[in-house]
């Protein structure tokens, strides 16, 4: 579970989603681990989006994903997909289908670590605004 005391950005969409970022954290194998909370703020059920999968074949045969999310560096001008394991399955949260009304689902995505002297990455996550985090 990601430590939710802390959050690094908030990401609204206009149909009722919301994306808080609690962490973004290098590991020593060169990862960065981005944790987070998928909100509903309304009253109603909310879809999760079919583009938050992202397009691959290998991503959608393991169903709903964040797969499709993307971390930005604009120092050295890359950008990081969300890691896989040797069969091609994604490092992420899978199997959201859905979030009920006011519920929230902890969420997280695997990349790789951009180099160390890299601080801030822009988290794209389809069909939301994009937003800068720190990388702790």
């Amino acid at each position: 579970m990601p430590d939710t005391s802390k959050t690094l950005a908030t990401i609204n969409s206009s149909d009722g989603f919301q994306f808080v970022v609690h962490s973004a954290v290098r590991d020593s194998g060169g990862f960065l681990t981005v944790s987070g909370t998928l909100k509903n703020t309304t009253s109603q059920l909310l879809v999760a989006k079919a583009q938050w999968s992202g397009t691959e074949v290998n991503v959608t045969r393991t169903g709903p994903s964040f797969a499709g999310a993307t971390l930005v560096d604009k120092t050295e001008k890359k950008r990081y997909y969300v890691l896989r394991d040797t069969e091609g399955y994604p490092l992420t949260t899978t199997g959201v289908t859905s979030v009920k009304a006011g519920g929230s689902v902890a969420v997280f995505a695997q990349f790789p670590a951009p180099p160390a002297s890299v601080s801030q990455v822009d988290l794209q996550i389809p069909l939301m605004p994009v937003a800068t985090i720190e990388i702790s």
